[in-house]
């Protein structure tokens, strides 16, 4: 399969809301519309430290995957770092280097920023995914608290 990575535009939002929702279900999360409303005009609003990028299928111009960044400071360098928050790719594309790509764009933004790292979180059981993160990044052994 053919397909470029771009930065996502204003006229995607009917498959980036497809991938979007596609994500949504893969976590079994919920999400209320007026908060997808503000995350998507925030990838369009220069104030905002977000980058979202899309891979789109070559022949058919479709959407098959999404990536999303947060650039911030930190206490632990000068530069910034790159928290790339969500990844995924369609069902229908995986397999094809698509995810990838999408880590390496965000690495080639992040460099061209000069940020300190660039750093993402997934689920310890996501099995397909880690095998993947492990070819393209190291693992820290760091365990996410929340509240």
């Amino acid at each position: 399969m053919a397909f470029t990575i771009r930065e996502l535009l204003k006229e995607d939002r009917p498959g980036w809301e497809n991938l979007w929702g596609g994500y949504l279900d893969f976590y079994e999360a919920k999400m209320e519309a007026v908060t997808i409303e503000v995350t998507w005009s925030r990838f369009f609003d220069p104030a905002e430290p977000m980058l979202a990028l899309v891979a789109v299928d070559s022949g058919t111009h479709d959407l098959i995957g999404l990536v999303h960044c947060v650039f911030h400071r930190g206490t632990w360098a000068i530069g910034e770092f790159c928290y790339l928050e969500d990844l995924f790719v369609a069902s229908s594309a995986r397999k094809q280097g698509i995810g990838r790509a999408l880590i390496e764009a965000v690495y080639s933004h992040a460099d061209a920023r000069k940020c300190e790292r660039v750093y993402w979180l997934t689920q310890y059981d996501n099995a397909t995914a880690r095998a993947l993160y492990d070819q393209v990044a190291k693992h820290t052994g760091f365990i996410q608290y929340r509240r």
